[in-house]
């Protein structure tokens, strides 16, 4: 049974129903499987968290451009005032004046009208290929989120957590090591605030030397990718000064470690 349960967590179903991607009868069998086993269960559990940290370091916000233009109603009419005069005018002239002046009024009034739905059509084109724009750069961003989200639910794929020591009780940060695709990405949960001349740094640690990785920047808390290093034997975090261009790691300055698991 448990040969059975772990194929089907290979399969991939489990991604693809948390990604609305099955069909009626697809979905069916997964519900009933996360319902019925406890190790199902907790796949789906931990695929979904993959997943809102990856919808976290992706969040945007949303376009500031709406259709905000509306035709207004045209309230005031003109008033025609009669004078009236000892000598009589036929009404036939004064309904001829008054047909006259109508269609003069409609003629004017369908004039602005279509003056307006032309300035309206013109601002309603340019806000659709405005979004069209949007469109094609948020489906760019969604196909990175399915990538990184394939990349953390892969197999291979091992979870590392660095935590803070006493200098930095608060920071946490997450590493996912793949050594079959060799990639490496990072995600930083929290950093302590740093002076300003300060920055945090993350580093491979190899036989002979420590590398660098880069600057974890406090005000970037995103899942990014890291360099690879092959056969590294751990991760560090230090404190370094911005303007110390050593580029050699410390153990003083150190304020997290991980020891890697070599395949």
């Amino acid at each position: 049974m448990e040969k059975k349960l772990q194929t089907f967590i290979n399969s991939g179903l489990i991604d693809k129903y948390i990604l609305g991607d099955t069909s009626i009868a697809e979905s069916m069998e997964i519900e009933h499987y996360i319902s019925e086993y406890a190790e199902i269960k907790n796949e789906y559990n931990r695929l979904q968290d993959n997943l809102e940290i990856i919808a976290k370091s992706n969040s945007v916000e949303a376009p500031k451009h709406v259709l905000a233009s509306i035709l207004e109603d045209i309230e005031e009419k003109p008033v025609i005032t009669l004078n009236s005069t000892t000598n009589r005018t036929p009404w036939y002239s004064i309904a001829a004046s008054v047909v006259a002046v109508a269609f003069a009024l409609l003629a004017f009034l369908q004039y602005q009208k279509n003056m307006s739905l032309t300035e309206e059509n013109d601002k309603v084109v340019e806000e659709i290929y405005d979004l069209r724009s949007d469109i094609n750069h948020y489906n760019s961003k969604l196909d990175n989120v399915m990538l990184q989200f394939q990349k953390l639910n892969n197999p291979e794929t091992e979870k590392y957590v660095l935590r803070g020591n006493s200098r930095a009780k608060d920071l946490k940060t997450v590493a996912y090591i793949n050594p079959i695709d060799k990639t490496s990405m990072i995600d930083v949960v929290s950093l302590p605030k740093l002076p300003e001349e300060q920055q945090y740094e993350i580093w491979a640690e190899l036989q002979d030397r420590m590398v660098s990785l880069g600057i974890l920047d406090v005000n970037n808390r995103n899942l990014k990718s890291i360099p690879y290093m092959e056969n590294a034997l751990g991760l560090s975090i230090t404190i370094e000064n911005k303007n110390d261009a050593k580029n050699k790691a410390s153990a003083e300055n150190s304020v997290a470690e991980i020891t890697l698991k070599n395949k």
